[in-house]
């Protein structure tokens, strides 16, 4: 019987991480943004340009993935080093370390640690920038892209393989078969910091630690009895975790009335 650890106490650090930074630079970046909130319309036309990313990368030559990806990361980077450090000399350190690392080394190592910080990176830039309404809307969206271009397109997969083979940031690769995707941590963190952000930081890092209980649960199934090993939409496992973290919230605070 084969148990896994390693995966979901990773995903729990990264998301744990991801809402204490967050918490400590909440006002600084809704100054940023001027108090801005994405609409459900909104949401649904970024939902739609992530699906039709996933297709085009299965279709564009790799080098043309390469050269976005790389100018994407290290633009966020920058940018994100500038508004903690207010030093644009010092903002150009990260993403320089991070072209140089890439071009000199195939260390998975490396990598994961470059997905970790772009997976921080997003959810305290983006999370903002939802509302718990939103982010639920959001998570329901991505639910069903996810299903489609996994059961229906297989083009989730293809893209994941083709980026990982590039070397790319965009997934925690770890021994064996556990391959955990910067979608999958982005939505965790999301939802686990707009829970914190509505019911406290308590309720936020128990929502990340059910996540990282469902995908405890889920990776031992798919370990032991072959359950989604052909590719699963992973998002659907971080809502029923997220659920089950305010199911026990809520449970809690009905009984300490």
């Amino acid at each position: 019987m084969i148990v896994d650890f390693l995966m979901p106490s990773i995903l729990l650090i990264i998301v744990a991480l991801a809402l204490l930074l967050h918490k400590r630079v909440e006002s600084k970046m809704r100054r940023i943004l001027e108090d801005r909130k994405l609409s459900v319309r909104e949401i649904i036309l970024m939902v739609t340009l992530m699906g039709i990313m996933v297709s085009v990368a299965t279709l564009i030559p790799e080098y043309a993935i390469q050269i976005l990806f790389i100018a994407a990361y290290s633009y966020m980077l920058l940018v994100f080093t500038y508004i903690f450090s207010g030093r644009l000399a010092l903002s150009i350190l990260p993403p320089s370390i991070f072209i140089i690392t890439y071009l000199m080394t195939d260390s998975i190592l490396v990598t994961n640690i470059f997905a970790a910080i772009f997976a921080i990176m997003i959810i305290t830039y983006l999370n903002s920038l939802f509302s718990l309404r939103v982010a639920l809307i959001f998570s329901a969206l991505l639910i069903v892209m996810d299903i489609v271009q996994v059961f229906f397109t297989g083009h989730m997969v293809g893209a994941a393989i083709k980026m990982l083979s590039l070397r790319l940031p965009v997934a925690i690769v770890l021994p064996g078969i556990s391959v955990l995707g910067l979608g999958d941590i982005f939505l965790s963190g999301l939802l686990s910091t707009q829970a914190a952000s509505r019911y406290g930081r308590k309720v936020g890092l128990l929502t990340a630690a059910t996540i990282s209980l469902a995908f405890f649960i889920f990776e031992f199934l798919m370990l032991n009895f072959g359950l989604g090993a052909g590719g699963f939409p992973a998002t659907v496992i971080v809502l029923l975790g997220w659920l089950l973290g305010i199911g026990i919230y809520t449970l809690q605070r009905r009984g300490s009335k």
